[in-house]
């Protein structure tokens, strides 16, 4: 990365506590001056909340299995329940955890449903169904000079602590290949990739905190990976299954 590249992170303030219909995008247009190649980095928890996709625990009739691992996990067999419906798999049941598949292909625990920040007590968040397709949408209510990633906290396997990451954006070339190309001291790279929608995410992390009611940031000086086309979205980080040395 050549010398004098820098960016600037800015909290977008005063959105309103979201609930379905409400349109995010016009909210942080009507709030946010924006330049062209800004991205705004979205939690999915407002998402989720503007598409319906708060739901009552008691909305859930847990079956056999979702009591069984309840029990074995200590976990409400009423959000297992929910958890078992938002997965296609099942990948580690034990000490508590619960590490699933998403139907969209993301590997997190419990299915990223939680409960924190949200009005009704009772209540949990699922993930957006299609994530990719809700940051098109924000686009195009903000505009299509910006990009736009919805983040979300996942774990690390090796690493303590959780990190914001990309799970769905739009008008962003989410990886940057380096591979082919040199190093500083010219050998050439063979496996880098950099995850610019993750990094973009966890960036976006750094000027709000959970209990900020801070739910957008605006990351300034990416402009060079901001397209004019939606591009291929999130989904794109996703690792194959061919590849993936763990499962």
């Amino acid at each position: 990365m050549s010398a004098g590249r820098e960016l600037r992170v800015l909290p977008v303030a005063d959105l309103p506590e979201f609930a379905e219909g409400m349109s995010i995008g016009e909210e942080i247009a009507a709030r946010a001056e924006l330049a062209d190649g800004d991205v705004v980095v979205v939690s999915q928890k407002v998402v989720s909340k503007a598409e319906g996709r708060v739901v009552p625990l008691s909305a859930a009739i847990p079956g056999a299995e979702a009591r069984r691992l309840g029990a074995v996990l200590g976990k409400e067999p009423a959000l297992v329940e929910l958890i078992l419906a938002e997965s296609r798999a099942v990948l580690r049941a034990e000490r508590g955890v619960l590490i699933v598949e998403t139907h969209h292909g993301f590997v997190c625990a419990n299915a990223g449903i939680d409960s924190s920040n949200l009005p009704e007590a009772g209540t949990v968040a699922l993930l957006p169904e299609d994530p990719d397709a809700s940051a098109r949408q924000l686009r195009s209510e903000i505009g299509p000079t910006i990009a736009v990633v919805i983040s979300d906290s996942f774990g690390r396997a090796w690493r303590l602590g959780q990190a914001e990451v990309a799970i769905g954006c739009a008008g962003l070339a989410p990886l940057d290949d380096w591979r082919g190309r040199a190093d500083a001291g010219g050998r050439a790279l063979e496996a880098t990739q950099i995850a610019i929608a993750d990094e973009a995410a966890a960036a976006a992390d750094l000027v709000r905190d959970k209990a900020s009611r801070v739910p957008a940031a605006i990351v300034r000086g990416l402009g060079r990976h901001v397209t004019a086309e939606d591009g291929p979205g999130a989904a794109a980080l996703r690792r194959p299954p061919g590849e993936d040395l763990f499962r």
